[in-house]
């Protein structure tokens, strides 16, 4: 999946990537996405999955934004 050419922001990271970059497991990554919680991963294959590690930034700066309004 990496590509040194490729674009950082249209990097394509699978699920345990996912877990082990920005720190959800597999059963809150789909808790979340049932609550409109979490970015909805983009279909790769017949049963394979992969998330846009700029939807995940975004995602994650919108967590640091919440946490910032809720602490002013």
């Amino acid at each position: 999946m990496k590509n040194s050419k490729q674009n950082p922001k249209s990097q394509i990271l699978r699920g345990p990537e996912v877990d082990k970059e920005y720190g959800v497991s597999k059963t809150a990554r789909y808790e979340l996405m049932k609550q409109g919680l979490f970015p909805k991963p983009i279909k790769l294959g017949p049963r394979s999955v992969g998330w846009l590690r700029a939807e995940l930034d975004a995602w994650v700066e919108a967590r640091v934004a919440e946490r910032d309004e809720t602490a002013a």
